[in-house]
C-alpha cells in the first residue's frame, strides 16, 4: 500500500483527500505546516507528499527544498490556487514531480499520483541501466506520449497536441512542453510548432529500447 502524506494548512481540505484516497486504498498521514511535514519524514517513509504551495510560515516551496534533502525518493505533487507555467516549473526544477491546481476533480487528483507512482517505477528502471540522465525528463508520461506524437507527426502546434493528448487544461500541455524544450529534446519554430530534436530522437529510440526491457 504506498503512503501518502497530505501538507496542507487548511483542515477541512486535509479531510477530505484523507477520505478520498484513504477509499482509492493509500495510506495516509496528514500534516498541517510545512514544520511538522519535515518532522514527519524525518520519521516516517513516505511515498507520495500532496504539498500545498500557500502556506503561512514555511511554504511549500521551501518545505520542498528541506523534503527532498531528507527523502529524495519521495514523489511530490504541489496543490496550488495560484497554478501558472512558471511557478510549476519553479516546482518541477526544485525537486517536484507534478501539480495539480485547485479546485480540482477528484478523477484528476487521482490520474496524477498514479502517473507520479509510474513516473517512480521509471526512474527506478533509468537508474538500473545506467542511461542519461536526460531521459529523466520522460519519467512522466504525458511527455513521453509528446515525444511519440511529435514522432509520428514530425511536428505539431500546442492545441492539435491538446487534442490528441486529451487534456482540458491547455496550461498543462504547456507545461510538459517546456520541460521538454528546457531538455533540448523538443524545439518550436517561428510557426509555433513543436518537433523533436535530433537529441529528442535519439532518446526516443533509447526510451523504446527502456520500455522493452522493462516490460519483458
Amino acid at each position: 500500500m504506498k503512503k501518502v502524506l497530505i501538507v496542507d494548512d487548511d483542515a477541512e481540505l486535509r479531510s477530505t483527500l484523507s477520505e478520498i484516497l484513504k477509499g482509492a486504498g493509500y495510506h495516509i498521514d496528514e500534516a498541517s505546516s510545512g514544520k511538522e511535514a519535515i518532522e514527519k519524514i524525518v520519521s516516517k517513509d513516505f511515498d507520495i507528499a500532496l504539498l500545498d504551495l500557500m502556506m503561512p510560515k514555511m511554504n511549500g516551496i521551501e518545505t520542498l527544498t528541506e523534503l527532498k534533502k531528507i527523502t529524495p525518493k519521495t514523489k511530490v505533487i504541489m496543490i496550488t490556487a495560484f497554478a501558472t507555467v512558471e511557478n510549476a516549473v519553479d516546482a518541477i526544477k526544485k525537486g517536484a514531480s507534478d501539480y495539480i491546481s485547485k479546485p480540482f476533480r477528484i478523477d484528476d487528483l487521482l490520474t496524477t499520483i498514479r502517473r507520479v507512482i509510474e513516473e517512480g517505477r521509471f526512474e527506478e528502471g533509468i537508474t538500473k541501466l545506467d542511461l542519461d540522465y536526460t531521459l529523466s525528463s520522460l519519467a512522466n508520461p504525458i511527455r513521453r506520449n509528446i515525444l511519440r506524437l511529435l514522432n509520428s507527426r514530425k511536428s505539431m502546434r500546442l492545441m492539435e497536441l491538446v487534442r490528441e493528448l486529451g487534456i482540458e487544461d491547455h496550461t498543462k500541455v504547456v507545461f510538459h512542453l517546456k520541460v521538454l524544450k528546457e531538455s533540448g529534446i523538443i524545439e518550436q519554430d517561428k510557426d509555433k510548432s513543436y518537433s523533436l530534436t535530433e537529441e529528442g530522437e535519439r532518446i526516443l529510440s533509447g526510451l523504446k529500447i527502456l520500455e522493452n526491457y522493462l516490460s519483458a
